[in-house]
């Protein structure tokens, strides 16, 4: 790992891979790769200033500029996506372009470039999908898992569920609306999701970079909690409109791992997490 890409480097993952990456002494370039010039400038103060460091504005859908930016580049984490499920049911065919294709171009230009190892990024909607966003994933991780046999790139997926205060999450959402006295919403109280922090979620995608061996699916082993229990948390009254078009009530990152069957954390364990949220 002396020259890593990162694309969706100056998302809410990709910045703290970044940093992470800026502390091990052994690598010695990091791309960052994305679509927004205003991301970047965000990722830049947040990141910092460093020798190691590239930053690239493209997208992943241009095939010719994903290229240019994997040459001399030993280990990709690819985590460009469009993420929001009402995204994906309302323009199919960006989600489609952005995912699917996008991957495609992400592997091409790895077996090209001689790249020696590839992390995908993935979801527990992946799992099972019930929605565009899901079905996207689902088909890049198959793209991935046959690309895995060839030498180059070596492949690994890495599947997990929602970070805890990820860009445009339920709780940056709902501290919002709380600080201005409004409202939040809720589908259904019931609803389960598993609970993963920043720092775990780095953690789980760095270890399958430096281990492509582990795959050919990493899934932690994750708590969930109850939608409501994280509203009571909050400290926020929410309006109940019931279950969306494409959402589940529970999730599942593989057969056997739901979030309605695995430990559920208490409201006073969802307030000490979100402490540090």
């Amino acid at each position: 790992m002396k020259s890593v890409l990162v694309t969706g480097g100056s998302g809410f993952l990709g910045r703290e891979l970044v940093r992470r990456l800026l502390t091990f002494d052994d690598v010695e370039r990091v791309g960052v790769f994305s679509s927004s010039e205003r991301t970047q400038h965000e990722a830049r103060q947040i990141v910092g200033s460093d020798s190691r460091l590239r930053w690239m504005v493209g997208n992943v859908r241009d095939s010719d500029r994903v290229a240019r930016a994997m040459r001399g580049v030993d280990t990709v984490i690819h985590a460009a996506a469009l993420k929001r499920v009402e995204v994906g049911q309302d323009n199919p065919r960006e989600m489609i372009a952005t995912n699917v294709q996008g991957t495609v171009n992400v592997l091409n230009a790895a077996e090209d470039e001689g790249v020696g190892r590839l992390v995908f990024v993935s979801t527990d909607k992946a799992f099972e999908p019930a929605n565009l966003y899901g079905a996207s994933k689902f088909l890049a991780e198959g793209l991935v898992l046959a690309q895995r046999g060839n030498l180059l790139p070596r492949c690994v997926v890495a599947r997990y569920g929602n970070v805890a205060g990820s860009t445009g999450s339920v709780i940056p959402i709902w501290r919002q609306l709380k600080a201005e006295g409004k409202r939040g919403v809720i589908t259904d109280p019931n609803c389960t999701r598993f609970w993963m922090t920043l720092q775990e979620a780095a953690d789980l995608v760095l270890s399958a970079a430096r281990n492509v061996g582990l795959g050919p699916v990493l899934v932690p082993n994750l708590p969930a909690y109850r939608v409501a229990d994280l509203a009571e948390a909050i400290g926020i009254d929410c309006d109940v409109i019931g279950l969306q078009p494409g959402e589940k009530q529970h999730e599942s990152m593989a057969a056997g791992m739901c979030s309605a069957d695995t430990r559920r954390m208490t409201v006073d364990e969802l307030r000490e997490g979100l402490a540090h949220v």
